[in-house]
């Protein structure tokens, strides 16, 4: 069988990564002006989360509505993702990254001025839109400039800038909550916005895929998106209905019946959007793979590690950003250092060795307790941050590294869109597992902390809070009382993080084997141009 990686068509001279190059269309000034697009959108990702509470508090918010704010922008953000690759690679992918960088920043503006909860979350979800847009094209502009030589190292600074982007959300995030107030959160976005449309329209070239004037393939966009859609739905309502019931089964098995139906006229038809051939390319396929269990991985463990850290141990939300940070320098040594990893010895080593450090990670959060010194809480940071960066560089080069680059756009979006499912399912599944053995262990921690058993009964009522770390006490209670119930919901809250570590070292030791097993020694470079 051909392999799926080299693409025979003839490329023009701005398409071609070893082209002679200015200002516009030179390599370094392009890494630069998509990471200002990226940073962006990385940031606003994480740094919602600390502003939620304040926005319910200022718009009169139930939880529901706030749960939206997330879900509006990740349902868009999921179902339109490849979808925003596609258009750059077929109208041009320096135009469509501009458009979704202007109506980012704009979206993010008019959700810090329309005073209303539902207009947040309907500009969070055009937002998320404007980010599709984005997101995918900026791998799509670094596969076409730069030579294969060194497209590895740019993806390992392009995983760098998103890590480090994501990592830091809760402390600037924190920062604006308490200083400014959670407007802020999104007029940062204006000096950021209007910094990467001034350079990004002077530097970056026009790049698409001249042969790509056939028709298009407007079912492939109805049938993904709907499917992306109601999946993602149905992973971020789980919590809500539960993993078992007939709601929950019955949405997941109509979005993965959507997209097997996309899969199979994506087969069928002459000019597919996601064409199925990329596929062929186990670095493809085994890096979509791992991206997703890589971010499953980074955004469940970063939410409940800052619940643990603000509800539990009682740091503010700039104190508990600031003691995440090795994880974030941690990150940006990894980048680099797994591009490099990569270049040299292939995916095969640098993919299986950061989901071991991950592993690690996650094995090492077994050792945490209501009442851990930081001495044991930042060696797992570190290999959490070094796990992510590499996986992060080794699988962005498999998938963007591995597609002709006719696709560059869509194989950027195909990796955005495992990124963000992956993520969605860590969020919504491991603070499902916590809040199941919260409620499964609540009781007898409460009994044994010394709480009487009836009120200890009474208590496990309030089994949700605490499974936010939240502990269920009053101020009419004793404080003998106020002490054990403290102790015992913390002790309860510990179990659900032990049993979420223990579901993500497992799942990252069974990712180390796919890739080591997967993969040959000479995968995950760049293909042939």
């Amino acid at each position: 069988m051909p392999s799926t990686a080299v693409d025979p068509s003839p490329l023009p001279a701005h398409d071609r990564p070893d082209a002679p190059a200015g200002r516009r269309g030179n390599p370094w000034l392009t890494l630069t002006a998509v990471a200002f697009g990226l940073f962006m959108v990385g940031l606003d990702g994480s740094v919602v989360a600390i502003a939620n509470p304040e926005i319910g508090r200022d718009l009169n918010a139930s939880t529901a509505d706030l749960q939206w704010v997330t879900n509006s922008y990740l349902l868009a953000l999921a179902a339109a993702l490849i979808l925003g690759g596609k258009l750059g690679d077929r109208f041009g992918r320096r135009t469509y990254y501009l458009v979704g960088v202007a109506g980012f920043t704009a979206a993010s503006i008019a959700i810090a001025l329309v005073g209303s909860i539902e207009g947040v979350i309907a500009f969070r979800a055009l937002q998320g839109f404007f980010g599709a847009l984005l997101m995918p094209n900026t791998l799509g502009l670094l596969r076409a400039v730069f030579p294969p030589g060194k497209f590895g190292m740019a993806v390992g600074i392009w995983a760098m800038v998103s890590s480090v982007s994501t990592a830091l959300g809760p402390i600037v995030g924190g920062l604006l909550v308490e200083h400014v107030n959670w407007e802020s959160v999104f007029f940062i976005n204006l000096p950021i916005g209007i910094v990467a449309l001034a350079f990004s329209a002077s530097v970056l070239p026009e790049s698409k895929n001249p042969a790509d004037r056939q028709r298009f393939d407007v079912p492939g966009v109805v049938l993904l998106a709907l499917g992306l859609l109601v999946l993602v739905f149905g992973v971020v309502k789980g919590e809500t209905w539960g993993w078992s019931s007939g709601s929950t089964l019955a949405t997941l098995g109509a979005g993965l019946v959507l997209l097997v139906a996309f899969c199979r006229y994506e087969t069928r038809v002459a000019h597919p959007l996601l064409p199925m051939r990329l596929f062929r390319n186990p670095a493809l396929a085994i890096g979509t793979v791992i991206t997703a269990v890589n971010f499953f991985v980074l955004l469940g463990v970063i939410f409940f590690v800052m619940l643990y850290l603000q509800n539990v141990r009682g740091f503010t939300p700039v104190e508990a950003g600031v003691r995440t940070l090795p994880l974030s320098l941690a990150s940006v040594i990894a980048a680099p250092l797994g591009a490099r990893i990569t270049e040299r010895f292939g995916a095969r080593l640098s993919m299986p060795l950061g989901m071991v450090l991950q592993a690690a990670a996650s094995f090492g959060l077994l050792s945490w307790g209501v009442h851990s010194s930081y001495g044991v809480m930042w060696p797992p940071f570190i290999a959490l941050g070094l796990g992510v960066g590499m996986v992060m560089a080794a699988s962005s080069d498999a998938i963007v590294g591995s597609a002709p680059v006719r696709d560059g756009g869509v194989a950027g979006g195909l990796q955005a869109t495992a990124l963000q499912v992956g993520g969605a399912l860590g969020t919504s599944v491991l603070i499902s597992l916590i809040s199941s053995r919260v409620g499964s262990t609540l009781t007898g921690e409460l009994t044994s902390a010394g709480v009487p058993g009836p009120l200890a009964e009474g208590l496990h009522e309030a089994r949700d809070a605490v499974a936010m770390g939240v502990s269920p006490v009053s101020a009419d209670m004793p404080a003998q009382l106020r002490a054990a119930v403290t102790e015992g919901s913390g002790q309860a809250f510990m179990n659900g993080v032990h049993a979420a570590a223990l579901v993500t070292g497992v799942l990252c030791v069974a990712g180390a084997v796919l890739a080591a097993v997967g993969l040959r020694r000479d995968q995950g470079a760049p293909a042939p141009h």
